[in-house]
């Protein structure tokens, strides 16, 4: 009796066109990816701004306090608003405008 395993077989017939699939085209995209990693200034550039996407935000460092300073912010520039258009009504109504 021999110890040897049996041939290998898939377990489902794949077509040929999923065994062998197509290489990727090289679309406008895959090239200037190319580019980018050619050259290394802009391959570090690339790695400097994939580094700065995954910061972490201000607003989620110190949501509280983002919070008050954008509550601020908006009653500020709601007020300069309001404000704006009333004084242009006034100045309609006097004949100033």
């Amino acid at each position: 009796m021999s110890d040897a395993p049996p041939p290998h077989r898939a377990r489902v017939d794949l077509p040929d066109w999923m065994r062998n699939p197509e290489p990727p085209r090289r679309t406008l995209g895959r090239r200037l990816s190319g580019l980018v990693d050619g050259v290394p200034a802009l391959a570090a550039a690339r790695r400097r701004m994939w580094a700065w996407q995954g910061r972490t935000r201000f607003g989620e460092r110190h949501p509280t306090t983002a919070a008050i300073g954008s509550f601020v912010f908006v009653l500020v520039t709601a007020t300069l608003l309001v404000v704006g258009t009333l004084y242009l009504g006034w100045a309609i109504r006097q004949g100033r405008i």
